[in-house]
Formats: C-alpha cells, sequence, structure tokens
C-alpha cells in the first residue's frame, strides 16, 4: 500500500477549495463524491466533470496514479451542462 497523497480540488458550484489525502489508486470516481460531500453539493455526482491540467477526465474508473496527477495540483470540479445565470 502506497502513502496517501495530497489533493487539491476546487468545486466550482461552491468555489471552495477541499484538501484530501488519497492513495494514488483511489478512483477519480471516488475522489469526486468524496470532494462533492465535503462542499455539501447534493446533486448527482455523474452530472459533474473533473478536469486536470485543463483537461476533462472522462474515464473515471482510472485512478489518479494512472492519470499522472502529481501530489498538490489543482482538480477542478465542475457541472457539465451549463446553468442559466439568474
Amino acid at each position: 500500500m502506497t502513502a496517501p497523497m495530497p489533493v487539491r480540488v476546487t468545486v466550482e458550484d461552491a468555489w471552495d477549495e477541499v484538501f484530501l489525502e488519497l492513495p494514488d489508486g483511489t478512483p477519480l470516481s471516488e475522489l469526486k463524491r468524496q470532494a462533492l460531500e465535503l462542499t455539501h453539493i447534493s446533486r448527482n455526482p455523474s452530472e459533474y466533470l473533473i478536469k486536470y491540467r485543463g483537461a476533462a477526465l472522462s474515464d473515471e474508473s482510472r485512478s489518479l496514479a494512472q492519470v499522472g496527477f502529481v501530489p498538490n495540483s489543482p482538480l477542478i470540479i465542475l457541472a457539465k451542462r451549463r446553468r442559466p445565470v439568474r
């Protein structure tokens, strides 16, 4: 088992940054679920996507190690569909 690595995630809906300590084998779907939960977002996680270094990570079954994640690099979670501004 590998030591946990620091992960910084900004959740766009809350404009809040959360800090997680996760093993590099953690699937992206689990990272997204935890970040949304910590920012009190109750919408379905499938309505959100993860971006790393400007690119959307569409295969959320891949682990942090498989996408080449570097500790403390920023990830962004944002809605897949744009919502109108009121």
